[in-house]
């Protein structure tokens, strides 16, 4: 036991010291690995001291397998071991061995070794290899510790000969893309896994797997020696992988636990142990001396920033290598059984080889660089062309020297842009093609700077480049038939246009300017304006395409956060968009743009907001000035129509309208107007019986005793026309407090409040709807309705003082990239109400927070749109109340506010 003890302390000790190299502050990789070897011999020698300890008899063997196996060990990494035990030998029946081996394993554990084992012996180890890839790659590296040599070598032999290396290859390929799939096919997650994600360590790892399954080679120089990479790839590979392996390792040493993903948590801290520091906002000159780039401020760029762009070009040389040596590989793998691979000419610098692009020499781009474009105008163009071959991705990735400033000048290299844009399709895959092989950095000069950037905003959950493409997608979508069920409205309006390639331009220039300070909507503007003129494009399409970039956050801001009812705001959209062109446009590009941010950004209820601001401003632009009276009463007439269809008795609904004002009727459609009639119109026959002192009418709907006396607040729910959600009607005596009770409501149940119009009806009585929606409502909608319409109403009724807010949760991403919040009141442009628009981080209850402090200062609140972008929220409210016209008052509710949001 004393053995054990001073083993135990002498290898914590040992350990200790080589982490504390390991993580001394600095950038460089050069004695990383070396790091990692010290630690696996370590570890080496700890297990033979168990081993021997344990007394195994001849015969058994100790093997590392997995990672463990390479000969290299991550500070928080598994230990993995396989006891090989003869033929003959089992723990199942030999009680003797099963107490020796575990035994064994709790020493290993009680010295700290987080050990992950297996026993078996070699016919078994085959066996398993067999059936499961995962085993037979644990397997492939495996590496004799202690034991019976002849056993590990016998072991070898048996699995180098049940070996398959087209099949070990098709299984670790295709194992590959699952992963890859599992990360969204991209390197650019704004928390990769620097282990696991596209262009991370196991991209590398699984380039060796195939080559030593296949005896092509152990090592990079080996697979540089037998032509399947060149030396500079060689060197490539050796310095990315140094780096994302010492990321990993710092990673480990600061989380004290096995972490591969570089968390928001833990982005700064391992930013800093690279010896990054924030920059102070700098003046650059984007495009070099450019006349139509004139210097700006970049932004400041935290350390965190630094680190992750240097990762994420890392990652993107990963992929590029990993995709030339694994179809290198492939091919080698092949043409030992098949021979050489036809190649069919398509012209005199590309043959179609095996349905991949293949270049006609080694040197082509070099000696003809306007092959270069030509090369993804061929891929969209050539029927059957599935991709490019090695030879082609290894030429592109040798000619990034000649892409300069005369490749980016030259007119023939410019038309052929056009072309790759204008195509009728394949463009989203070429310009992805073209962003993985650098090419579109390095044509578009402005593109280069916001590869791999991170956007600190809370909603995008995409670089920057990637968020571009990803909305050239989207509005690429738009025009495809097949894809016409996702958005009809918009796939409708794109199949009358005549030009698409107006909307992929504006799709790449719209963030284009992100990182350099200053509006980047206006930097982007110049940037695409030199581009049309550059490209030789028309007049009226370069005005549009500047328009749309200029312009592509209007449409989104206004429908969020103005009044839609409004005539004046609709009037002032309509002016800033000219014509219908310009608007059927600029709605595309933003419904695109939205939906590019996150899967989490975009709803039914922002495609309505989006959709309504569309459809009232073409009305405008048609000719119709807004005519408030002739707008409420045709919405009245249809309203009329459809409660005729609920056999409402006739005049029915004139003692609730005649309580009800203008603004109530350009607030709600038609549908809302006929569903708040007919719940409240036969409430409001009850209040008056009542009143007067007679006995209730009968009723099919409400037949119980509760209905003698009708509860002083009415709440209904249905679900949402939208499609989303549910909309919920609150018809109650007026309070000042009122808002802010609702708002508590919904928060302590789980919902979350989208929008809200709160009208006040002549008879002091409160007409509120809110639009609200909840993780759980398909699947309970009628019990969630039911819940609802009691609770809320009882919870109204019950008076009383507002509960104290709870501390709502922030996010890891919320703490690790806070938001400045910012609160703005200001009269409205008739100067009759204020508007209040609050920005802040998210978290629960935030709503409520706000409205109590309303309440507090007898605030009414008219109408409310809530935006939440991701983990930001951007709410703008209508509000009046006497306090307002204070100053000293209005700086004391800002200041409140701002208290509020700073949590």
């Amino acid at each position: 036991m004393g053995d054990l003890n001073e083993l135990r302390l002498r290898y914590r000790s040992d350990k200790a010291a080589l982490l504390a190299d390991l993580g001394v502050q600095g950038s460089s990789t050069r004695g990383v690995r070396s790091a990692l070897q010290k630690l696996s011999r370590l570890t080496d020698q700890t297990l033979r001291a168990l081993w021997e300890h344990s007394g195994f008899g001849p015969g058994f063997a100790l093997l590392a397998v997995g990672g463990y196996g390479r000969g290299e060990l991550f500070p928080s990494s598994d230990v993995d071991v396989l006891v090989l035990l003869p033929d003959g030998a089992s723990p199942e029946t030999d009680a003797a061995l099963k107490e020796r081996l575990e035994g064994f394993i709790g020493a290993c554990w009680d010295l700290g070794l987080e050990i992950g084992s297996s026993v078996r012996s070699i016919g078994e180890c085959v066996e398993e290899a067999s059936k499961d890839v995962t085993v037979q790659t644990s397997l492939l590296e495996c590496r004799l510790i202690t034991g019976a040599k002849a056993q590990f070598n016998l072991l070898v032999q048996r699995l180098a000969e049940a070996m398959d290396p087209k099949a070990f290859f098709v299984a670790k390929t295709l194992e590959m893309r699952q992963r890859h799939t599992k990360f969204e096919n991209t390197p650019y997650s704004l928390e990769p896994n620097c282990k696991e994600s596209p262009g991370g360590l196991r991209d590398l790892q699984i380039i060796l797997w195939v080559a030593k399954a296949a005896g092509l080679g152990r090592s990079w120089d080996e697979l540089a020696r037998k032509g399947l990479a060149t030396p500079l790839e060689a060197r490539q590979i050796k310095a990315n992988e140094a780096l994302l392996t010492l990321i990993r390792a710092r990673l480990h040493l600061l989380a004290h636990r096995r972490e591969d993903r570089l968390v928001f948590d833990l982005q700064n801290a391992v930013a800093e142990s690279f010896g990054f520091k924030a920059q102070v906002p700098a003046v650059i000159t984007p495009g070099g001396a450019d006349p139509h780039h004139p210097p700006t401020a970049r932004t400041a760029r935290r350390a965190s920033e630094q680190l992750m762009k240097r990762y994420y070009w890392a990652a993107k040389a990963v992929t590029q290598l990993n995709q030339i040596l694994l179809l290198n590989i492939e091919e080698r793998l092949n043409s030992d059984e098949q021979g050489p691979q036809q190649l069919r000419p398509i012209n005199e610098r590309f043959f179609d080889k095996a349905n991949m692009l293949e270049v006609a020499s080694d040197h082509l781009y070099i000696q003809q660089p306007h092959a270069i474009l030509e090369t993804f105008l061929l891929y969209q163009t050539t029927v059957g062309i599935k991709g490019l071959s090695a030879r082609t991705l290894r030429a592109l990735y040798n000619a990034r020297p000649v892409m300069n400033a005369k490749f980016r000048n030259d007119p023939v290299n410019r038309a052929t842009f056009l072309q790759i844009l204008q195509q009728p399709e394949g463009i989203t895959h070429a310009m992805r093609l073209m962003n993985q092989t650098s090419v579109l950095g390095r044509y578009l000069w402005v593109f280069r700077h916001i590869v791999g950037q991170m956007q600190h905003d809370l909603f995008h959950v995409y670089t920057v480049d990637q968020h571009i493409l990803m909305v050239l997608r989207n509005v690429r979508r738009f025009f495809i038939a097949d894809h016409s069920h996702e958005y009809p409205f918009c796939s409708q309006l794109a199949a009358g246009w005549d030009k698409p390639w107006i909307f992929y331009i504006a799709a790449l220039f719209h963030d284009i300017a992100k990182g350099r300070g200053g509006d980047h909507s206006d930097l982007g503007a110049k940037d695409v304006r030199s581009f049309c003129r550059q490209h030789g494009i028309a007049r009226e399409d370069a005005r549009l395409i500047e328009f749309l970039v200029s312009e592509h956050l209007t449409m989104s801001r206004i429908a969020q956060k103005e009044d839609l009812s409004d005539p004046d705001v609709i009037h002032a959209f309509a002016q800033r968009v000219g014509n219908e062109r310009y608007l059927t446009a600029l709605y595309l590009l933003t419904v695109a743009d939205i939906r590019g941010t996150s899967p989490k950004v975009w709803n039914a209820w922002k495609g309505k907001l989006l959709e309504d601001l569309y459809r009232y401003t073409l009305r405008t632009l048609g000719g119709r000035a807004p005519d408030p009276g002739a707008e409420i009463e045709a919405r009245k007439r249809e309203a009329l129509s459809m409660l005729a269809l609920h056999a409402l008795p006739h005049m029915a609904h004139k003692a609730l309208w005649d309580t009800l004002d203008v603004s109530y009727f350009m607030r709600h459609q038609a549908d809302e107007i006929a569903w708040h009639t007919r719940v409240l119109t036969r409430q409001l026959a009850l209040n008056a019986r009542a009143a007067a002192g007679q006995p209730e009418a009968p009723d099919a709907e409400h037949n119980s005793a509760d209905d003698a006396t009708p509860p002083a607040s009415i709440v209904r729910a249905r679900l949402s026309t939208e499609g989303e959600g549910l909309q919920v009607l609150v018809y109650a005596p007026d309070q000042s407090d009122l808002f802010a009770r609702i708002c508590g409501y919904f928060d302590n149940a789980g919902f979350s409040i989208l929008d809200a119009r709160v009208h006040t009806t002549r008879s002091g009585w409160a007409l509120d709807t809110f639009q609200v929606v909840t993780p759980t409502l398909s699947e309970h909608y009628r019990e969630l309705i039911a819940m609802v319409e009691n609770d809320l109403a009882r919870t109204i009724d019950e008076r009383g003082p507002l509960p104290t807010p709870s501390k709502g949760r922030l996010s890891r991403r919320v703490k690790s990239f806070p938001i400045t919040p910012r609160v703005d009141l200001r009269p409205d442009e008739k100067a009759q109400r204020w508007l209040l628009s609050v920005s802040a981080s998210d978290r629960a209850g935030l709503l409520y927070c706000i409205s109590r402090v309303l309440a507090q200062h007898q605030i009414s609140v008219q109408l409310a749109k809530v935006s939440t972008l991701g983990e930001r929220v951007e709410d703008t409210f209508l509000i009046s109340g006497p306090e307002l016209q204070v100053n000293q008052r209005q700086i004391q509710i800002e200041t409140e506010l701002l208290e509020t949001l700073e949590g």
